[in-house]
C-alpha cells in the first residue's frame, strides 16, 4: 500500500549490477542478501530512509531479465524469473523516482537498452547510476560507453565502497516532494512475522492481507528467500508484515549459502517482530518441523498465533477438522496460550478474525503493571502453595517488579533463587498469567537474589 505522503524510490536494473549493495548501504543494514548469483533478490524490499532530513521509502527489486519465457516451458527457474520481472515492474509503477543501476565494470549490453526504452515510457524521474566505479582514476574511461544513452546526467558510484554515493544522494533528495511522512499519533505499529515450512502459503497469506500481489507466489518450494517487510494499514492501525523464507529441516538444507542465509534471516525476523504467525498446512497436518518452528518463536519470547492454512481443503470434513485441532493442541502444549485459527489465504476465510485476534494478543503482549497487583498475586500464590525447602532452609519470595514489556517480563526477588524448582516457577507463571489476564501471550519471570543488609 503506497503512503500518499511518503515518496517511493525504486532501485531497478539487470541482475547482479549492485542494487542490493546500494540498498544495504542506504538502509544502514544488511537486509538484502548479496550474492553474485543472478536472481538472488526475488521480492521487493522496503525500508524507510532519511537523508539530510528528507524521508522516503527505498525499494530494492529483483533483477529484470529479458522476457524470453515460453508459456509451455516447465523449468522452475524460468517461471520464477518471470515472476521476479512482474514484481519489479510493479515496484516501478508504485515509484515516484526510479534509480537505474548500470554495471560500470561490465559495460552496456542489449538488455540495458531495452530496459531503458521501457523505463522512459513511464515519464518518471530517472537517475542513471553507473555502479562499480571503484577507481576514480579510471572513472572517465569506464563512463565513456554510457554517454551514448543520452541521459541528462550519469552518477558514477561504488556501492561496495561508498564512493560517490553521498554526492548522488544529495542530488536525489532535491527531487523529492516537500511533504514527508509524519507518523500519526496513537497508531502503534504491530510487526508480524509469517513463518512456516516451505510451501505452506506464507506469501499467499501476505498477499491476501495486503489485497494485492506483493510477494512472489508459486507452488515451487523455496520461492521466497529473503525476509521482506511490507507496510499495511487496516482499520486505522499500522502493521508491518514480514514474509519469510520457509524453514526446512536441518537435513533438508542443501549445502547452499543462499538457502542457509534465508533460514538465518527467517529466524532473525522473529527477533524483530511482535507477533509470530506460524502457518500449518491443513492438508498435511502438524509435523515435527512445525513444532520446532513454533519452538523458535517461544525461545525468542514472541507472542504467537497458530494459523491452520488451506482450511478450504477440509471445510467439508468435520472429522478431519476435529482430529487436526486435537493434534495441534496435543503437540503445542508448551505454547498452550497461543490462539489457533483456521484460515484460507486462497478464499480469505478467517482473515477478519485474524486481525481481531492479533490486536488482542498484541495488547496483552504490551501491557504494563504496577507493583501492587503483582505482589498480591505473589502472596496469594505462596499462601496456596509454598515452595519446597532448599537444603533444609525455607525459601522466601519477597516481591515482584516488571522490568519490560513485549513480552511482559517480571523479576521475583528471593533469598535463594537457585533453590526454586522449575516446576514451581512454572506454577508461578501460570498464576501470573491467570491473575493478570495474559491468557494469549507469552510472559517471562526471572528470579533474583535480594541483597542482604550488612550490619
Amino acid at each position: 500500500m503506497k503512503n500518499k505522503q511518503n515518496q517511493i524510490v525504486a532501485l531497478v536494473g539487470r541482475p547482479n549490477v549492485g542494487k542490493s549493495s546500494l540498498f544495504n548501504r542506504l538502509a544502514h543494514r544488511n537486509k538484502a542478501i548479496i550474492d553474485p548469483t543472478p536472481g538472488v533478490t526475488r521480492d521487493r524490499h522496503y525500508e524507510s530512509v532519511t537523508w539530510v532530513g528528507r524521508s522516503f521509502t527505498l525499494v530494492d527489486t529483483g533483477g529484470i531479465e529479458p522476457d524470453n519465457v515460453n508459456a509451455t516451458e516447465i523449468d522452475s527457474e524460468k517461471k520464477i524469473s518471470a515472476l521476479i520481472r512482474e514484481q519489479s515492474w510493479q515496484a516501478i509503477a508504485d515509484a515516484d523516482i526510479i534509480v537505474l543501476i548500470l554495471d560500470g565494470r561490465g559495460g552496456l549490453i542489449k538488455d540495458d537498452y531495452e530496459l531503458i526504452r521501457l523505463l522512459r515510457k513511464t515519464d518518471k524521474t530517472i537517475f542513471y547510476v553507473v555502479n562499480k566505479i571503484d577507481n576514480p582514476a579510471k572513472e572517465y574511461e569506464q563512463l565513456a560507453p554510457f554517454f551514448e544513452l543520452g541521459a541528462p546526467s550519469l552518477w558514477p558510484i561504488s556501492a561496495s565502497h561508498g564512493i560517490g554515493v553521498n554526492t548522488f544522494m544529495d542530488e536525489l533528495v532535491k527531487h523529492l516532494a516537500s511533504a514527508d511522512t509524519v507518523p500519526e499519533d496513537g497508531m502503534d505499529e504491530i510487526a508480524l512475522a509469517i513463518i512456516g515450512r516451505p510451501n505452506v502459503g506464507k506469501s499467499s497469506l501476505t498477499n491476501r492481507l495486503l489485497g494485492e500481489e506483493r510477494m512472489v507466489v508459486s507452488n515451487i518450494p523455496g520461492t521466497t528467500r529473503d525476509s521482506v517487510d511490507t507496510m499495511l494499514t487496516h482499520k486505522g492501525r499500522n502493521y508491518r508484515l514480514i514474509d519469510t523464507a520457509g524453514i526446512r529441516r536441518r537435513g533438508k538444507v542443501r549445502d547452499n549459502k543462499v538457502e542457509k542465509f534465508s533460514v538465518m534471516r527467517a529466524l532473525k525476523a522473529m527477533e524483530r517482530c511482535d507477533v509470530v504467525l506460524a502457518l500449518v498446512d491443513a492438508a498435511e497436518g502438524l509435523t515435527e518441523q512445525d513444532t520446532k518452528i513454533i519452538g523458535y518463536a517461544v525461545e525468542r519470547g514472541r507472542a504467537c498465533l497458530i494459523l491452520v492454512n488451506k482450511w478450504d481443503l477440509i471445510k467439508n470434513d468435520p472429522k478431519q477438522q476435529k482430529w487436526l485441532f486435537s493434534e495441534v493442541e496435543r503437540s503445542t502444549r508448551f505454547i498452550g496460550y497461543a490462539p489457533t485459527l483456521p484460515v484460507s489465504a486462497l478464499s480469505g476465510s478467517g482473515i477478519k478474525k485474524l486481525f481481531l485476534t492479533v490486536n488482542e494478543v498484541y495488547r496483552q503482549f504490551s501491557l504494563e503493571f504496577s507493583t501492587g497487583p503483582l505482589n498480591r498475586i505473589l502472596r496469594q500464590a505462596v499462601d496456596e502453595h509454598s515452595p519446597a525447602l532448599h537444603k533444609g532452609k525455607r525459601l522466601k519470595l519477597y516481591y515482584t517488579t516488571q522490568i519490560s514489556t513485549k513480552p511482559p517480563t517480571f523479576i521475583i526477588y528471593a533469598n535463594y533463587p537457585k533453590g526454586v524448582h522449575f516446576s514451581y516457577l512454572r506454577y508461578l507463571i501460570n498464576k501470573y498469567r491467570t491473575g493478570l489476564k495474559l491468557e494469549q501471550t507469552t510472559l517471562r519471570i526471572f528470579l533474583r537474589e535480594r541483597k542482604r543488609r550488612k550490619f
